[in-house]
């Protein structure tokens, strides 16, 4: 029976694990993540020899000072944007915070709790950031004549957006419960758009640090679907009255020049983790990584399409959408039917899609190190062995995994390989004594996707239900973190013997509501364990100023161009009990 009701955030206990966190005396849970060991073999290696020992990956984060009181600013519990205005294009201002829920499906929650809970381990998930280069030719800007929520008008600004949320997580005192020190920030997977080495390039210094120019192809000026005259697209610095600013969307001279502008991250103040997508690994997170070289090519050229008939729009969106075409070969056949149509850019080797070696050299990278990790989770063992998954240690109580979901033969939906399964019932297994959170990017509903690997053409793969099975083998796992659906939904995962977890889907940055999630473990020393969770928006404020295109105007104009999306889901947000919510556990 379901035992779901709201309550005020109650302080918490404060115990021994916490204060030597505090004062820097247990590194782990002062935000250091340590590679598991024998590490190399934890990064999952495919044949015996890639087993060496991996270095401990330390984190350069200064130590944490006292605990503080639970809070509320900065968080959804306080305030949230919303419409101040009842119709037509709707400006944003601060609402109401959303309270917090308690859900008892897998355990009754026990009176007093709150004054005999204890730290485990706190954490921040980011999830499907989309950073987009917006004039990369290879968009598919042009389905949007038959959906029109295939192109959005705040794609643009997904850089200073992102850099927002980076400002609001370092302004964070702590985690908003318990008050202990927040380990790492993790982020599960569609970091990038297009598979290019632009998007990877601005990722990864939106994270650890550094000036950004979010512009490709021409230095000087935008070239892409918003200054095309076309009707079919925000014109946003002319006069034209396209089908937006029918609806109410503003004319912002200056916009496009301010979009493609240097912007500044100050990197995250914590160390991060980072997990694939499919957006990472396939170009338009779809065509298998061992697809048609035309695309490629393409991808760095002179050309790119900016409209098509919407007959045609719905064959190649029929297409993608049902796997019909995985490998790409279609979407090639289709760019050469329409070469005529096509308009001429500047041509950019930047543009060009990233292998799996560039994804993990470029978090190898020392200039992309940050507050750490080495790797950001990944090792040289991964390098070696041609994966994307890996354990790493939380805290002395705690280990996190990090599954590679995404399918290398195509279509955007997930599964994994029998290998990868076998390895994470090992890890499992060998760290029994050990709570386990699990990341992926592909929640347990779209693993449904079991195309072979075309580099492991006779391994068999594996979807959500059977991952969901080992999962509730094991009573050591409290909790599975994903994204993928760009909408909150917490769903119960009741097992046999007692066994169970909670599986957290947390909402997208590039589509409205644009949040984050801080996550808290908790033992309550009665039995039961608590999972906090609280959604952050970034530091953008809620109002916008359309006179204001500064870096912090731009971040909050793309929070509000997102609600107003023609076409945009209203519900991405989730119910009251997908948000902000304490989930309560039996211990195993």
């Amino acid at each position: 029976m379901s035992r779901i009701r709201s309550v005020a955030t109650s302080a918490p206990g404060v115990n021994r694990r916490t204060v030597l966190a505090a004062a820097g005396a247990v590194s782990l849970s002062a935000g250091v993540g340590y590679a598991l060991r024998p590490a190399d073999s934890q990064a999952a290696p495919a044949s015996p020899q890639a087993g060496a020992e991996a270095p401990v990956a330390h984190s350069r984060q200064a130590p944490a000072t006292a605990p503080l009181a639970p809070y509320t600013n900065g968080t959804t519990l306080a305030s949230v944007a919303a419409p101040r205005n009842s119709s037509g294009y709707r400006r944003l201002g601060d609402g109401a915070g959303w309270q917090r829920v308690v859900r008892g499906e897998l355990a009754a929650p026990k009176s007093g709790r709150a004054g005999r809970r204890t730290t485990l381990a706190a954490f921040v998930q980011f999830t499907d950031l989309h950073l987009q280069d917006v004039q990369h030719p290879l968009r598919l800007e042009y389905l949007r004549s038959t959906d029109v929520h295939s192109w959005r008008p705040q794609e643009a600004l997904t850089v200073p957006g992102a850099v927002s949320l980076v400002e609001r997580v370092n302004a964070l005192k702590g985690a908003p419960v318990t008050g202990a020190p927040l380990h790492f920030v993790m982020t599960t997977g569609d970091n990038t758009d297009n598979n290019a080495h632009s998007e990877l390039e601005w990722f990864m210094k939106i994270m650890s640090g550094g000036r950004i120019i979010p512009n490709t192809g021409d230095a000087k000026h935008y070239e892409g679907v918003q200054n095309s005259g076309l009707k079919l697209y925000w014109q946003s610095d002319a006069t034209l009255r396209d089908n937006d600013k029918a609806l109410g969307f503003p004319h912002l001279k200056g916009f496009l020049a301010a979009a493609i502008r240097e912007v500044q991250s100050p990197g995250l103040k914590l160390p991060w983790y980072s997990t694939v997508g499919n957006h990472d690994a396939l170009p338009l997170g779809c065509y298998g990584s061992h697809g048609d070289p035309y695309l490629a090519e393409a991808a760095i050229g002179g050309k790119k399409l900016f409209s098509v008939s919407a007959a045609d729009a719905r064959k190649l969106q029929d297409a993608i959408k049902n796997a019909k075409d995985p490998k790409g070969t279609g979407y090639r056949d289709f760019l050469k039917a329409h070469a005529r149509s096509m308009r001429s850019v500047t041509p950019d080797e930047k543009r060009a899609p990233y292998t799996q070696a560039d994804y993990l050299k470029a978090h190898l990278d020392p200039a992309y190190q940050g507050h750490g990790p080495v790797g950001h989770g990944y090792s040289s063992a991964n390098l070696d062995a041609g994966t994307q998954y890996y354990a790493f240690r939380i805290s002395d109580d705690v280990i996190g995994i990090s599954l590679d979901t995404t399918d290398a033969g195509g279509h955007y939906e997930g599964s994994i390989g029998t290998a990868q399964l076998n390895w994470l019932d090992k890890t499992l297994r060998d760290n029994k004594d050990s709570y386990a959170v699990v990341f992926s990017h592909h929640t347990s509903k779209t693993m449904d996707n079991t195309r072979p690997d075309p580099a492991h053409p006779g391994e068999k793969r594996h979807g959500g239900a059977e991952v969901l099975s080992l999962l509730g083998a094991h009573a050591n796992v409290l909790a599975w973190v994903n994204g993928h659906i760009h909408k909150n939904v917490i769903t119960p995962h009741q097992h046999s013997g007692g066994r169970s977890f909670w599986e957290i889907s947390t909402a997208s940055h590039i589509d409205y509501p644009h949040l984050a999630r801080i996550v808290e473990l908790v033992d309550n020393k009665d039995g039961t364990i608590s999972l906090f969770t609280t959604l952050i928006e970034s530091a953008a404020p809620h109002r916008t100023d359309f006179a204001d295109l500064s870096q912090t105007g731009l971040a909050a104009l793309y929070r509000e161009l997102a609600y107003n999306a023609p076409g945009a889901n209203k519900t991405l947000a989730g119910s009251a009990a997908d948000r902000n919510t304490e989930l309560v556990l039996k211990k195993g």
